[in-house]
């Protein structure tokens, strides 16, 4: 499950990278959470949406969908047709261990920015994930689907029906994905009784 992703790329580089007519507009913060502003790129317009889809049947807001049941889930089914691309430099995913959790920053060795799968609602978007890719699968049983550079047009594509492009939701297999795990920081006090 992706919880956090970065989008620290100058507005130069998206506007580049994707094609774009203008600089898009960026969001405050290079780390993004759920309930944040994000960039988002539909076949119409870039534009900053709330990273979470509301529900009535759930207080936090629905920040991934599984790739392989969107048709089963009538929260996604209407939305299909509303597909966008998620600019990022990085996901960040926790590898549980006995000792805790340990933070991995997961980004692709052959582009500084990706595109991430997702669907909208208009104000509210959502990332779709799969299972992961072999080099990560240590990390997380989960990933966001990272679209190839060849597959984005198609994904926003309104010509395209869901069907069409269903596809291209499958773990990242154009490169390698590099995974950095965070050193956790040493404990404020030394152990007074070692």
């Amino acid at each position: 499950m992706c919880a956090r992703f970065e989008q620290n790329a100058p507005p130069g580089d998206l506007e580049k990278r994707f094609g774009l007519d203008v600089p898009p507009p960026t969001p405050n913060q290079l780390e993004l959470r759920p309930t944040d502003l994000a960039l988002v790129i539909a076949s119409d317009a870039t534009k900053l949406l709330t990273w979470g889809l509301s529900v009535d049947w759930d207080s936090k807001p629905i920040i991934n969908a599984r790739g392989e049941s969107l048709t089963q889930k009538k929260t996604f089914r209407d939305l299909l047709e509303n597909r966008c691309l998620v600019p990022a430099t990085a996901y960040f995913e926790w590898r549980r261990d006995g000792s805790g959790n340990h933070k991995n920053r997961i980004e692709t060795a052959i582009e500084d920015i990706f595109a991430l799968a997702g669907i909208m609602d208009g104000d509210r978007f959502t990332i779709i994930t799969c299972a992961p890719a072999p080099p990560i699968a240590h990390i997380h049983n989960r990933m966001p689907v990272i679209l190839e550079s060849a597959a984005e047009a198609s994904w926003i594509d309104t010509a395209a029906t869901f069907a069409d492009v269903s596809e291209l939701l499958i773990p990242y297999k154009a490169g390698p994905l590099k995974a950095e795990e965070e050193t956790p920081p040493p404990p404020r006090q030394p152990d007074l009784f070692g």
